[in-house]
């Protein structure tokens, strides 16, 4: 089984300061112990790495490619995703429901992805199972 990980999930385990943080140390550490396949998208590396260097620092950043990023398969999304995420998040018309939320959302759908470590709650709007700590 597969686990897609989310921006909100990569920030709450690097951000001591989240409020996510502690649940969501327990929920990688129980990830990382199971040896679950972990995959994100090129997007959410993005999203992620401008807001680690922007509200944890340089230092942080280099944590996240050098520690937490070898762990996590990246997908690189296709022309395809991107268009039908672009035309998903113009129909939603939701100030708060991101490109990169609905490029994740298409990534899941057409490679078949039902588990996400997230601390978003779009993924579960979206039918998604959330990772939790059993």
């Amino acid at each position: 089984m597969s686990t897609f990980v989310d921006t909100s999930a990569l920030i709450a385990v690097l951000d001591a300061g989240d409020d996510e943080h502690k649940a969501a140390r327990a929920i990688w550490a129980a990830l990382l112990s199971a040896q679950e396949m972990l995959v994100t998208s090129n997007y959410v590396i993005v999203e992620t790495a401008a807001l680690v260097q922007r509200r944890l620092g340089m230092e942080a950043l280099a944590g996240l490619c050098d520690e937490t990023l070898p762990v996590i398969e990246i997908l690189w999304v296709t022309c395809e995703e991107h268009d039908a995420a672009l035309r998903a998040v113009l129909a939603a018309g939701r100030r708060k429901l991101s490109l990169v939320d609905c490029v994740s959302f298409e990534v899941m759908r057409r490679r078949h992805f039902r588990e996400v470590f997230a601390f978003d709650p779009h993924f579960a709007e979206q039918g998604f199972a959330l990772v939790t700590v059993t």
